[in-house]
């Protein structure tokens, strides 16, 4: 069957249309694009970002991208502005999107933003200083136990995030009342085993990748991980459930939007994460970092939060 020239030249020229709006719309949504790390440099949202920026640009997988800290108040300054902000800027995030709103330290919830992504997952451990003659986090449960106030316990950015929640549900099946626990605030993983090393606390509970680089500097000592067994890259660490504790908690990480994200972005950014989750890059960064793959696309996102939502409800005893 011949095709007559006109019906060619039509489809030759719609198909070329289709390609240019494609490539319109990955040059309206891949121009500019910030991501805003809630924290101060070094932090687990800011790391995790600047990882995103590193892969996308070294795979050609965005033209464009920069990571800008905006700090305070447990990721409330960094959520605000993107709240504030209609298109080009995606922001980390955490459990603390969430928690924030059901301690009442915030207005915001994930409902007020586009979920874009969660990333990956790690563990919680508890550290003490080099120098500390405690060796055990089974030891450290009873000195608590014996004379709470004794027992400092630094964590970061804020009450109500993972690391003081999986220590807090530790000590409480060890009997332990959550509110004799006496938990200090400090801006950065940083600033806490800074506390550590001075004497100002006696004890420290953040997420492994932010423990590592300080243990690898021998300057505190692991006691124990909330994962489910030891891990390979750490294998002399024990888990929570090997000390008596039967606690195996996860600390996750995503990626939003600001509210009413069109379908097209949403889909733009569904691939972009899609092809870097595929990428040897990426691969290595959780290798790195001892993160664990958790991806899930904006709609699995989404469900997952809801379903954290209720869950921290339960944890947090907020009804």
């Amino acid at each position: 069957m011949k095709v007559k020239p006109l019906l060619v030249s039509t489809f030759i020229f719609l198909l070329l249309i289709g390609c240019a709006n494609e490539e319109g719309v990955k040059r309206e949504f891949d121009k500019e694009v910030t991501i805003i790390a809630p924290s101060s440099t070094g932090g687990g949202w800011d790391v995790t970002a600047r990882a995103i920026k590193k892969i996308l640009l070294q795979e050609n997988i965005v033209d464009d991208i920069e990571v800008i800290n905006k700090v305070g108040a447990g990721g409330e300054v960094g959520w605000k502005y993107t709240y504030q902000q209609q298109e080009n800027v995606l922001a980390m995030n955490s459990s603390l999107i969430i928690t924030n709103h059901l301690l009442g330290q915030s207005k915001l919830t994930f409902k007020d933003f586009t979920p874009i992504a969660t990333l990956a997952k790690e563990w919680e451990v508890v550290i003490v200083s080099k120098d500390s003659s405690i060796n055990r986090a089974k030891t450290l449960l009873s000195e608590i136990k014996q004379a709470p106030e004794l027992y400092k316990i630094g964590i970061s950015p804020r009450l109500g995030n993972d690391d003081q929640l999986s220590f807090v549900l530790a000590s409480k099946q060890y009997g332990i009342q959550p509110k004799n626990l006496h938990f200090r605030i400090y801006e950065n993983s940083d600033e806490v085993v800074k506390a550590l090393i001075s004497k100002e606390i006696e004890v420290a509970t953040m997420s492994i990748s932010e423990a590592k680089k300080f243990y690898d500097r021998d300057q505190v000592k692991l006691l124990v991980i909330s994962s489910d067994k030891r891990l390979r890259e750490l294998p002399e660490l024990p888990t929570w459930k090997e000390e008596g504790i039967d606690n195996v908690f996860q600390h996750w990480r995503g990626i939003m939007g600001p509210p009413n994200m069109s379908k097209e972005e949403i889909e733009f950014w569904d691939h972009v994460f899609g092809e870097m989750m595929k990428t040897e890059a990426w691969k290595k960064t959780l290798e790195h970092y001892m993160w664990e793959d958790f991806y899930k696309d904006s709609e699995e996102t989404y469900k997952y939060l809801e379903e954290q939502s209720m869950m921290y409800e339960q944890l947090m005893g907020v009804q």
